[in-house]
C-alpha cells in the first residue's frame, strides 16, 4: 500500500528534502512549497520508503497535485 503527499495550495516547489529510496517517518518534512512569500512544509502522512518524487524544484503545482509517493 502506498500513500501520497499532496500540495494543499497552488504554489511553487521551493525545496525538495527527500529522494526515492529515502526512509521517512510520519511527520517528516518532504518538501517546502512557497505561495505568496509564505513557506509551506509538506509532511509525510505515514512512515515508509519514498518510492517516487513527482515534482522538481521550481515547478508550479496545483492544489491536490501529488508531490511524493511513499510505500
Amino acid at each position: 500500500m502506498s500513500v501520497e503527499a499532496r500540495a494543499d495550495v497552488v504554489s511553487n516547489v521551493w525545496k525538495l528534502l527527500t529522494q526515492p529510496g529515502a526512509e521517512v517517518a510520519k511527520g517528516d518534512v518532504l518538501a517546502v512549497l512557497e505561495s505568496m512569500k509564505m513557506e509551506i512544509p509538506v509532511h509525510a502522512p505515514e512512515a515508509g520508503t519514498v518510492s517516487e518524487v513527482l515534482v522538481e524544484e521550481g515547478q508550479i503545482v496545483q492544489e491536490g497535485d501529488v508531490l511524493v509517493v511513499i510505500s
